[in-house]
């Protein structure tokens, strides 16, 4: 035990990563030039609250990065390549030092390349059009983007805002593909997931009801659901329905896309695509199954699933990342079916500006994210899919922390069932137009045949 008024190690330890930290970053700024001596360890000692030890160690660590070497008998001096540091700014959506461990990558990566400093900054929104100004100002490097962004970016013409990239030869090909178009890569993919079935193993266990498989229909899952629900206490299924990681599986499992016909117009009435529209309606209507609650993110859903309220959800590898850490007992399975066993994948990736200031440093960084090294602590660290097949499929480690499913590799017995949002066949325009009408469909503000015949005009031009 810690003797009283003794600081803890974790203390310790975040004084000398302050001390670190605030040396590295006053070299980069100027502070201290080529040739400077950094303050004494006596003093630096008594500025940081640490033992002398812990200041060697610290500046053992700035040694190794380059930064400083160390004289004997006159102290430690700045070399001559410190100043020349460049600093990369990195953009980022906020959920994104969750599903890469973002700050560890980052504090990997300059440790490897001790002149480049990473700014990061959380993007305010991933709306394209906000996309395109950061990069136009060149207020980004770098930055993480999504397949749905990119087939955004490529509707509105954009894409000559980034810089082409290399595809990853050791990366799936469809994680390649989804930052691909007309043969140009633009991005390099780093983390993927297909949508899943993730379960509560307790409950059925409790119910007396075989656990999911890949044979699994819409129509088995939904008695499944209907029997594990205890009302009052909980619901048998539930996610997020507004997300578009979630509702467009259903438009995917129809094994249709939107096509306008001749005139410009797309027939929506008796369609397998309007089945799966039925099918949605029906789950969310179905108050002995579907927990009718208002849920604003994922996250939501997440909360519930871990309380023991929900059964069954709807999720991804990604969002997997906030129950690593619990103690519920779950497994995943794939996504139940109704026409064809189809699950949408969602692809994430980091492309370079062609504006960023600075060119070079901005590549190795988007480099590091695909490389080996960055793709075996993302498969260490998280429960993300690396895009880098070697690190995806290594062994699990025994008794390992996280709170890995059993079923962990599934995703690689699925992948037959892979399709991006693009496949739907629908520009940024159309799929928006649609959400709108099918939340007003859902949402009983329109009948059916409204529906069909707002779609319509689906393809016509604002």
């Amino acid at each position: 035990m810690e003797p009283l008024n003794q600081p803890s190690r974790k203390t310790f330890q975040r004084r000398l990563d302050y001390m670190v930290a605030r040396l590295r970053d006053e070299i980069r700024e100027g502070k201290y030039t080529a040739g400077d001596f950094l303050p004494s360890e006596t003093e630096l000692v008594e500025k940081f609250q640490l033992s002398n030890k812990s200041v060697r160690k610290g500046l053992d660590q700035l040694i190794a990065e380059g930064l400083i070497v160390k004289i004997n008998r006159v102290g430690s001096r700045v070399t001559e390549n410190a100043g020349s540091s460049v600093t990369v700014t990195f953009g980022h959506h906020h959920s994104i030092e969750r599903d890469f461990m973002l700050s560890h990558l980052l504090k990997d990566f300059e440790a490897l390349h001790p002149t480049i400093h990473v700014k990061a900054v959380p993007l305010r929104s991933t709306d394209h059009e906000i996309i395109n100004d950061y990069l136009q100002s060149a207020a980004v490097d770098v930055f993480t983007i999504n397949n749905a962004i990119f087939m955004d970016m490529v509707d509105t013409r954009s894409t000559h805002l980034l810089e082409p990239a290399a595809a990853n030869p050791g990366a799936y090909a469809f994680s390649n593909d989804a930052f691909a178009w007309e043969g140009e890569q633009f991005a390099k993919p780093v983390i993927f997931s297909p949508i899943l079935l993730a379960y509560n193993r307790d409950h059925f266990i409790e119910a007396g009801i075989p656990e999911p498989d890949g044979s699994w229909t819409w129509r088995e899952a939904l008695h499944a659901a209907a029997a594990l629900t205890i009302p009052g206490k909980r619901h048998g299924f539930y996610f997020h329905l507004l997300s578009d990681n979630r509702w467009p599986a259903f438009l995917l499992q129809s094994g249709m896309k939107f096509e306008p016909d001749a005139d410009g117009l797309f027939h929506l009435s008796g369609t397998r695509l309007l089945e799966s529209i039925r099918l949605c309606k029906s789950i969310l209507t179905n108050s002995d199954v579907y927990l009718n609650y208002l849920s604003e993110n994922n996250r939501d859903v997440n909360e519930l699933f871990m309380q023991g309220k929900v059964s069954m959800i709807l999720t991804n590898y990604m969002t997997l990342n906030e129950i690593k850490h619990s103690d519920i007992r779950y497994d995943i399975s794939p996504l139940p079916y109704l026409h064809e066993p189809r699950s949408l994948i969602h692809a994430i990736g980091v492309a370079v500006n062609r504006l960023a200031k600075e060119k070079e440093a901005a590549l190795l960084l988007a480099d590091y994210f695909g490389s080996p090294r960055a793709q075996q602590l993302i498969r260490e660290l998280t429960l993300s899919l690396p895009a880098l097949k070697e690190a995806a499929e290594q062994p699990l480690r025994p008794g390992e922390a996280l709170n890995r499913p059993s079923r962990y590799f599934l995703f690689r017995e699925i992948m037959f069932s892979y399709r991006l949002h693009r496949e739907l066949n629908l520009s940024r325009q159309a799929f928006a137009k649609l959400r709108q009408l099918l939340k007003q469909y859902w949402s009983d503000l329109i009948d059916e045949e409204e529906l069909c015949e707002r779609a319509k005009d689906l393809f016509k031009e604002e």
